[in-house]
């Protein structure tokens, strides 16, 4: 007669159950639920605010405000609030041509704000001054970019004290043309003993080299992160390091360093200018949209 070893199917229950429990372990660890950032899964940091942009119709004033006019680098594009709009859970900000007078024009002055006679274009500007600061952290923004001819995006921050730069800029994403190229950028700056002028760590990646990897790369959503501590700033673009700045080395000529000091965001749709390159008026409407914004500590 067999005798039935009890033992040995105990032992082997107990370890397909550690396989089976490992298995499972490893598949969470690797999965993403859909909508969340990979850093929310691979770190033990809380998600402290967000805007999902999920409600359609304007902008959420309680975190947001507008920018005005012509802003910055002699940029075409006239800055308005109707050009942002949350629809299908998304932050839309649409880069139109649209011309009509300048209210700010005066015959002969030499101010390219004044020169202007017309607006052109329009789009906007969206930042979180007054209304959500933070100091360290985590944050990312998942967003799908325009890079038609004279687009300029960008995800960055600002300091809150001081005048710029040295409030500190970190700028978590540009696009933008260099001598004629596409590139992503990822910078961080502050300030110099000359007003005005900044010292800049800037990284730059040739927009070809996304394309190579991925042809239909403009048509999807991407998330750029910002690893923010006392000690260094890291900036990636679908975890891909972009950018490295140790905070040692962004110390102000007074001794104060902006990349210690609380900062809002700043979501924006450029167009032209410094930077931006040709326009094509047949490219119109340009969209810049934005999926959520999520800052975890």
């Amino acid at each position: 007669m067999k005798i039935f070893n009890f033992a040995y199917l105990f032992s082997l229950i107990i370890s397909s159950t550690l396989s089976l429990l490992t298995t499972t372990s490893d598949l969470c660890a690797k999965r993403t639920e859909p909508g969340k950032s990979i850093g929310e899964t691979t770190s033990n940091k809380k998600l402290v605010w967000s805007d999902e942009f999920n409600v359609d119709g304007p902008i959420d004033g309680n975190f947001w405000n507008f920018e005005e006019g012509f802003a910055r680098n002699h940029e075409d594009q006239w800055y308005q609030d109707q050009n942002a709009y949350c629809k299908d859970g998304l932050l839309v900000i649409e880069c139109k041509q649209e011309t009509r007078p300048n209210p700010l024009y005066k015959e002969g002055s030499e101010e390219w704000r004044e020169s202007r006679k017309n607006i052109e274009y329009t789009s906007s500007s969206v930042n979180t001054r007054g209304k959500k600061d933070f100091k360290y952290g985590t944050l990312e923004v998942r967003a799908r970019i325009p890079v038609g001819p004279g687009a300029w995006p960008a995800i960055w921050t600002l300091g809150i004290d001081k005048e710029w730069p040295s409030n500190g800029e970190i700028d978590i994403m540009e696009y933008y043309r260099i001598d004629g190229i596409p590139h992503i950028l990822a910078n961080a700056a502050w300030g110099t003993d000359q007003r005005f002028n900044a010292k800049w760590n800037t990284q730059t990646v040739p927009f070809s080299k996304f394309l190579q990897e991925d042809p239909d790369w403009a048509s999807k959503f991407h998330i750029w992160r910002m690893d923010w501590d006392e000690n260094s700033l890291n900036i990636y673009l679908d975890d891909l390091l972009i950018n490295h700045t140790d905070l040692k080395d962004t110390v102000n000529p007074d001794g104060f360093n902006p990349m210690q000091q609380p900062h809002y965001i700043l979501l924006n749709l450029a167009l032209g200018g410094d930077h931006g390159g040709l326009i094509d008026p047949t490219a119109m409407p340009l969209r810049y949209e934005i999926d959520y914004v999520r800052l975890y500590q």
